[in-house]
């Protein structure tokens, strides 16, 4: 059984105390659906109640450290400090419409040695609070879903892989961007889906459950635990030209190493067509 950090704790903590308010409200939203004003407002209430639960928790436990927050934006803490990344509700389209596919998503980024910005992410998790899934890891300790170790799937083979990405919607992203790459890995792959948090399909990536995932025009609320999960599970993840930054979120592609290689071809070929 693994030790697991103060950090992780610090983390955990948060998420599940947000996540179970998040879980009442979500049974919430499935009675109004059938109201006439619908339930975007409470759904926003909800986001917001969540995300300041998540700070308030986070700025008990580490008051020096700043952030970087979906809804509040950047609030700076010491430099010489880490920051928190935080989205409170990733996944909200499903929460809106009542599909129990959502979650929390927390990373700690340290500021870079030579003072020039930020640079990797030392933690992160990702938590589901319908399932009570809690994906975690820490950098060099490697990716966990609660205490049970975490491995990218060991598939090499394209048409045996299922694929996840997030497709462009409400004028937001590439759609012939999107259709480009869709059209040159659909034929390759044993299926595609779209489940609609990127934070899931990285964590699901880092358990296994999908082979890879690609998603552009995303932001780092959305990315930086997912990122670090995959890597620290044993797979890459990329922009795509193939750099490893510390966060991908503006281009990212992720897989085990087999088929990171191979499916950072195939949608290398597409942009270039």
């Amino acid at each position: 059984m693994t030790v697991v950090s103060g950090l992780v704790r610090v983390m955990e903590r948060a998420a599940r105390k947000a996540g179970q308010r998040l879980r009442r409200d979500f049974g919430e939203v499935e009675h109004l659906q059938v109201s006439r004003k619908g339930p975007a407002d409470f759904v926003s209430k909800a986001d917001q109640a969540s995300e300041r639960t998540l700070w308030e928790e986070l700025k008990a436990a580490r008051p020096d450290w700043g952030f970087v927050l979906e809804e509040g934006g950047v609030i700076e803490g010491d430099p010489d400090r880490p920051r928190w990344i935080v989205d409170p509700l990733d996944g909200t389209t499903n929460f809106l419409h009542g599909i129990p596919h959502f979650a929390i998503s927390i990373a700690a980024q340290e500021p870079r040695a030579d003072g020039k910005g930020w640079g990797d992410v030392i933690a992160g998790i990702v938590y589901q609070p319908v399932t009570d899934e809690s994906f975690w890891a820490e950098r060099t300790r490697g990716a966990w879903l609660q205490d049970r170790r975490l491995r990218v799937s060991a598939r090499r083979h394209l048409d045996e892989s299922l694929v996840a990405t997030g497709m462009p919607f409400a004028g937001r992203g590439d759609p012939a961007q999107w259709s480009a790459i869709y059209n040159a890995i659909g034929p390759e792959v044993a299926g595609i889906r779209r489940f609609g948090s990127a934070a899931l399909d990285l964590a699901w990536v880092a358990a296994g459950r999908y082979e890879g995932f690609w998603e552009s025009g995303l932001s780092p609320w959305d990315t930086a635990a997912g990122c670090l999960l995959v890597r620290e599970a044993g797979g890459f993840v990329t922009d795509w030209r193939g750099r490893s930054l510390p966060i991908c979120d503006g281009e990212v592609l992720a897989g085990n190493g087999t088929l990171h290689s191979r499916l950072h071809k195939i949608v290398a070929g597409a942009l270039k067509a």
